[in-house]
């Protein structure tokens, strides 16, 4: 779950370097549908064993995502002397993680995920990253920034006043490689990709349908009034943020902002204080709640309207007048 917020917790110490029913489904995609399923402890046997990984990567390195890949050709890719342990250990994972056809071997999606996972370093790595400058500045004093990388968290926050713009799950394999600018611009896509798809009710882990709702809590203090809960019903992956970074993709608002010379594509969302603090955001009613949130760009600001499932229900723009 992300946590923006505006003080840290604490400053990071840097030690030694995650059944359906098959008639629902169907109910709900009006379709005959239906589910082979395992249980966690049993898929997570399956993989108890470095031949299997292997296979898996040797699947990968063999192109198996384009062509399926024979029995012979994927036995001399594993270091293994015996065709029949091969073959057990291949048999293992087929049904679940890959699957059998005329022509060879292939990935089904748990078993490319599976690489995907390890290649991204997500089950294996324990990565960390010392403080490091960040471009741009503290919205709350105008200090300067910085970053840290610890427990698998990617942290900005002001050197000064230390208040956090964003925290976020990030995995280590995406600080491989890296220079500072590259891994906060692909930080930024990361985190941008999570939103944009929870705020569209897609769930970014498991693809299910999610539910978002804000919720008003008057505070006194560093906390938001106004947070927004994304929960996938099918994982259970909960979101939650300030509401400004659930509309960099409205269309409307990258549009104000295009006019204005500005790729919120591409233009780190924590260098807006209408992403990462409630500052901007304004509650019209409480009940039901309606919100607006005012986004200033070039001396000009969009005023946007949402109603309580955050779907936006009017815009106005209030620009400079040129003589």
């Amino acid at each position: 779950m992300s946590r923006f917020g505006r003080e840290a917790d604490s400053e990071p110490e840097f030690g030694d370097a995650v059944e359906e029913d098959s008639g629902s489904a169907a109910e709900h995609l009006g379709t005959e549908a239906s589910k082979d399923g395992m249980v966690p402890a049993e898929a997570f046997a399956l993989l108890g064993s470095d031949t299997r990984i292997e296979i898996l990567q040797a699947m990968l390195d063999a192109n198996a995502d384009a062509t399926p890949v024979g029995f012979t050709d994927l036995f001399e890719r594993v270091d293994i002397a015996d065709t029949a342990n091969f073959n057990y250990h291949l048999q293992k994972l087929t049904g679940h993680f890959i699957r059998q056809t005329e022509d060879g071997y292939e990935f089904r999606h748990p078993g490319r995920k599976v690489v995907s996972s390890i290649f991204a370093g997500t089950l294996t790595d324990h990565a960390q990253l010392g403080f490091f400058p960040v471009a741009g500045s503290c919205h709350t004093c105008g200090g300067d920034l910085h970053g840290w990388y610890v427990d698998e968290v990617l942290s900005i926050a002001c050197v000064d006043c230390t208040t956090v713009l964003v925290r976020y799950p990030f995995p280590p394999g995406g600080i491989d490689e890296r220079t500072p600018e590259e891994l906060l611009q692909a930080f930024h896509h990361y985190v941008r990709h999570h939103y944009c798809m929870a705020a569209d009710g897609v769930c970014p882990e498991c693809t299910g349908p999610v539910e978002t709702e804000p919720a008003y809590e008057p505070t006194d203090g560093g906390d938001f009034d106004v947070t927004v809960e994304h929960t996938c019903q099918r994982c259970g992956y909960e979101l939650q943020s300030s509401v400004g970074v659930n509309l960099l993709d409205n269309a409307e608002v990258l549009l104000f902002h295009s006019e204005r010379g500005i790729d919120l594509s591409t233009e780190p969302f924590w260098h807006f204080e209408w992403c990462v603090s409630d500052a901007h955001t304004e509650v019209l009613d409480e009940d039901p709640l309606r919100l607006r949130i005012d986004i200033p760009c070039a001396g000009d600001e969009l005023h946007v309207v949402l109603d309580e499932t955050l779907s936006v229900i009017e815009t106005a723009r209030q620009e400079q007048l040129s003589y």
